[in-house]
């Protein structure tokens, strides 16, 4: 297994339930490689712990086997899952089920067996059961709705989310900030990607591109195979979103589909954390100028550059070239991501909310609000070496004009983000003007 990184705030709750006495049901889900298992085995390393990983068939005959593993007296017992939790219950502290919507997929009557194991069995010990599902579609619809049998029996939940950029100097010490964003442009905050680069980021890829048997190729549709049986309409719906096209119109046009209603479509895609929407800020989230994005970065990498590029992939021939020359627009929103993160570490004011606005072919990249104090900062991210602050305040400002928010009572300020600047300034219209470069955003980010 990998050397464990972070997570220390699940790590710490989870600890928290193993340290109390009594029955614990808990379920930990999430998107394939976002780092569940490693999670779990780390904070269970210490307890007497039978650990199994569902697959698609014999599940029964497989946990049957692993519990004799774990202690040969079981050997004596019948192959009967109430027979078994009957018996881990005073042998065991621990039981993990990994992968848990397989042994639902096999046998969609197991829950409410499950159910009745949970009432009569386990709710009266002091075993810790934990269930982890990479299919988020299963385990939101079988096993966390109000219609599922086990609802109510679960002590806890927890949905394992990206690890955040300000995270990412635990797997890399010694890598500078602009580097940092470039693995964040491929890996985002995903574990399995990110402990996969062990050299420079472009010596990493370029080996990565070349290799017949590399995970890259593949990696989508084996994601999307978890979550749909037929994927072909989803994966042009993605398509279309990392193409630019963020609203329904525009999807419908891009993927030649007139007569479906691709709604279903995208709710399922949004469940399963593939894409998200955006409204504008302060605009309600029922907001008719809603878009639609991909929601990680290696989703954005992989249909902006390798599934374009299968064909050449394939025969050998495509060259690191293509991406490098590319890769700096390409991370603009990359930064725009970035800079949201960090800025909850600077000193301006408190936030109360933060996000992006446009209204027509007006965009502001960041608006960060105090609803209470009427404060407000305006800011502009530009990956970009040598930026003209000034111009890009001078543009902002005429911008910030179309934004309707406390028009007469709010005190604005304005931010410019950029990898560096040909000038900064302080001011600006009689305005507090910040300007911030990558050396200053990584003091910011060591806070």
């Amino acid at each position: 297994m990998a050397e464990f990184k972070d997570r220390k705030r699940e790590m710490k709750e989870l600890k928290e339930t193993l340290d109390k006495k009594g029955f614990a049901f808990e379920i930990i889900y999430g998107r394939r490689r976002i780092g569940k298992t490693e999670l779990i085995l780390q904070a269970t390393k210490k307890k007497k712990r039978v650990y199994y990983l569902a697959i698609g068939e014999n599940n029964l005959e497989r946990f049957y086997n692993v519990c004799v593993g774990y202690d040969k007296n079981i050997k004596i017992l019948k192959k009967d899952y109430d027979v078994l939790f009957d018996y881990l219950k005073d042998n065991a502290e621990v039981v993990i089920i990994d992968e848990f919507q397989n042994i639902i997929k096999e046998n969609p009557e197991f829950l409410k067996l499950f159910q009745a194991i949970i009432d009569t069995n386990l709710k009266s010990s002091n075993l810790k059961l934990f269930i982890l599902g990479s299919s988020v579609s299963i385990i939101t619809s079988k096993i966390l709705s109000y219609q599922s049998p086990v609802y109510g029996r679960k002590t806890a939940s927890m949905k394992l989310k990206n690890i955040s950029f300000l995270d990412l100097k635990e797997f890399f010490p010694k890598t500078d900030m602009e580097e940092l964003i470039r693995i964040y442009g491929f890996a985002d905050g995903i574990p399995f990607y990110l402990i996969k680069i062990n050299k420079g980021f472009w010596e990493w890829i370029t080996d990565e591109l070349k290799r017949e048997k590399g995970f890259l190729r593949d990696e989508v549709d084996f994601l999307m195979k978890l979550e749909f049986e037929d994927s072909s309409t989803y994966k042009l719906i993605l398509n279309a979103i990392a193409n630019g096209k963020n609203t329904i119109n525009e999807i419908k046009d891009f993927i030649k589909v007139r007569r479906t209603d691709i709604t279903p479509y995208i709710r399922n895609l949004i469940e399963v954390d593939f894409i998200k929407r955006e409204v504008p800020l302060i605009e309600n989230q029922k907001s008719r100028f809603g878009r639609y994005y991909l929601k990680d970065n290696f989703m954005k990498f992989w249909f902006r550059y390798i599934y374009p590029n299968l064909s050449s992939l394939e025969q050998g021939i495509f060259k690191i070239e293509n991406i490098k020359k590319d890769y700096s627009a390409y991370l603009g929103p990359v930064f725009e991501e970035v800079i949201k993160q960090i800025l909850p570490n600077l000193e301006f004011f408190d936030f109360s909310k933060i996000g992006r606005w446009w209204h027509k072919d007006k965009e502001i990249d960041i608006v960060a609000l105090n609803e209470e104090s009427k404060e407000v900062l305006f800011g502009e991210c530009k990956w970009k070496d040598k930026v003209d602050a000034e111009k890009i305040v001078f543009e902002l400002r005429n911008k910030v004009q179309y934004f309707n928010w406390n028009n007469e009572k709010r005190k604005e300020y304005f931010a410019v983000f950029a990898k560096s600047f040909k000038n900064k300034i302080k001011e600006f219209d009689g305005k507090k003007v910040f300007c911030f470069d990558l050396k200053d955003i990584e003091k910011i980010s060591m806070r």
